[in-house]
């Protein structure tokens, strides 16, 4: 699978937002994905319904991603819970060739990866399925991955059961990216080193320019 290269301003949906740059902070200290127990996002709690948690076994071949956790509304999507089985048995083999591939880029590269796929409800309506991916390493290899999955539909409601095998159409992917690029995230209100500040006493005055170093 081709990744492309992206920034976090890729990634659409506010709350997953949120979840990148509370990686990005933790991964800017070291540039290297942080420990699984260090992230502790603001408003967790909210998220969960739209997360998966997986641990990842690395003792053969391709790794394994172990299904830990999983949200209510994901479990409704594919029609059942999964805790404790790898994700591949878990999504079938007609999803793994669409599907796997995502994550192990993932643990691959020590990144996030973001991915966006159309998928279709039993009522025909075009679902827009949003996937974001975060690395957490262990000893320095990728230990754990946390999934937030988001859905839209622009044509408003849609049926969420059975989503993703409710009907024989598979997802049709539109992007899948690596987040490499601008892997920082700026506390508001901070100024960074050599950004340019203008100051105007009154509009339509000129403007006093310092380079700040």
């Amino acid at each position: 699978m081709d990744f492309a290269s992206a920034a976090p301003s890729v990634v659409k949906s506010i709350r997953q937002r949120d979840l990148l740059n509370t990686w990005l902070r933790l991964y800017a200290r070291q540039e290297i994905a942080p420990a699984i127990w260090e992230y502790q996002p603001a408003r967790l709690e909210e998220e969960l319904s739209d997360l998966i948690y997986y641990t990842v076994d690395n003792s053969a071949g391709l790794p394994r991603l172990i299904i830990q956790s999983e949200g209510t509304r994901i479990s409704r999507a594919y029609g059942h819970t999964g805790k404790g089985v790898p994700l591949d048995e878990y999504i079938g083999s007609r999803l793994v060739p669409l599907v796997m591939p995502v994550y192990h880029g993932c643990v691959a590269r020590g990144l996030p990866v973001y991915s966006v796929a159309d998928v279709v409800d039993i009522y025909g309506r075009v679902v827009a399925y949003e996937r974001l991916l975060l690395p957490f390493l262990t000893d320095g290899k990728v230990c754990h991955v946390i999934a937030s999955l988001k859905t839209f539909c622009e044509d408003g409601g849609f049926e969420i059961k059975n989503l993703m095998r409710g009907n024989d159409a598979l997802p049709r992917p539109k992007l899948c990216a690596v987040i490499d690029r601008d892997l920082f995230h700026r506390v508001p209100g901070r100024i960074a080193a050599a950004d340019v500040v203008e100051f105007a006493d009154q509009p339509g005055e000129a403007t006093e320019t310092i380079e700040l170093n």
